[in-house]
């Protein structure tokens, strides 16, 4: 059985929203409701662990309840970053195993999340090819340093599963090492675990900006409804 840490704690800034981007509505419903309905109907999925920003967790318990998911949910608060968010959903994870997706992400299905339960190894991440060219620079100086090969990187998304065992040990050597990650698939992967990816798909966007909004409304059959 898995547990799902759904994170859940921004704050929306880029989005310009004047509330935390999960309560954005597209296509008539909160952005927050589309990673939740498509976990709900997961057999495997027994827990939810979702967090909240500050000062919001009403809120988030209305829409849990508007939209009557069933599935057990624990409610945290969210951290500072989403490294420190996910340490502390940690604790009230009750399964072995755990997924972690993000609200911010809506074009998620049943069937996504199902395919990586589905796969072999305990410790994968969807990723998908990267289509253009990218160069590591100094942004201090805006002078380009060198080059990357392509072919051997890959844009990380969501969801991700690990074991329980290898997610924390990773946070624990983080705590130790005084690093924080903004994911956890290279987290794990530079703690020493062998880490797996899943090719992924391009509609699997984040919503950041309020174009983001647009597309993701566009991607599910509307345009966005920001009411």
């Amino acid at each position: 059985m898995y547990s799902l840490a759904l994170l859940n704690g921004g704050i929306g800034a880029r989005v310009a929203a004047g509330r935390p981007k999960q309560f954005i509505v597209v296509k008539g419903i909160p952005i927050l409701v589309y990673a939740l309905v498509a976990a709900d109907s997961v057999e495997a999925i027994t827990q939810i662990v979702l967090n909240y920003p500050d000062g919001w967790r009403d809120d988030v318990e209305k829409i849990v309840n508007d939209y009557a998911i069933k599935t057990p949910i624990t409610y945290v608060p969210a951290g500072k970053t989403r490294h420190e968010s996910v340490a502390n959903m940690l604790p009230h994870i009750v399964n072995d195993h755990v997924i972690i997706h993000e609200s911010a992400r809506p074009l998620i299905s049943a069937g996504d999340f199902e395919r990586i339960i589905a796969h072999e190894h305990p410790d994968v991440s969807y990723m998908l090819e990267i289509p253009f060219t990218v160069a590591p620079v100094d942004p201090a100086t805006h002078k380009v340093t060198g080059s990357l090969e392509r072919d051997t990187l890959r844009n990380v998304q969501l969801p991700q599963k690990f074991s329980k065992k290898t997610l924390t040990a990773a946070h624990e050597y983080a705590a130790t090492e005084g690093v924080t990650f903004t994911e956890d698939a290279t987290l794990c992967a530079v703690a020493g675990f062998d880490v797996r990816f899943l090719e992924g798909n391009d509609r699997n966007l984040k919503v950041t900006t309020p174009v983001d909004v647009l597309i993701a409304g566009y991607l599910l059959g509307n345009e966005a409804n920001d009411e």
